[in-house]
C-alpha cells in the first residue's frame, strides 16, 4: 500500500512537469506569458487535487493486486 506522503509527492512532481508544458502551450496559443501562466496554474492546482483524490481511491480497491 502506498502512503499519503509518497502519493502527495508523486502528484506535486508530475504537476511541476505538467505546469511547466502548459505553461509553453498557453504562451504559444495566446502570445501572452501572463495569460498562459495563468492558465497553467489554474490546471495545475486542479490537477493536482483531482490526482491526489484518485491516487487515494485506488490505494484503497484491492482489485487486481498480487497478494503473497
Amino acid at each position: 500500500m502506498e502512503t499519503p506522503r509518497r502519493t502527495l509527492v508523486k502528484a506535486v512532481l508530475w504537476n511541476v512537469m505538467g505546469l511547466t508544458v502548459m505553461s509553453l502551450v498557453g504562451l504559444a496559443m495566446t502570445g501572452s506569458a501572463a495569460v498562459g501562466g495563468a492558465m497553467a496554474v489554474i490546471n495545475t492546482l486542479i490537477g493536482l487535487t483531482m490526482y491526489v483524490l484518485y491516487e487515494r481511491i485506488w490505494a484503497r480497491v484491492n482489485w487486481g493486486r498480487l497478494h503473497g
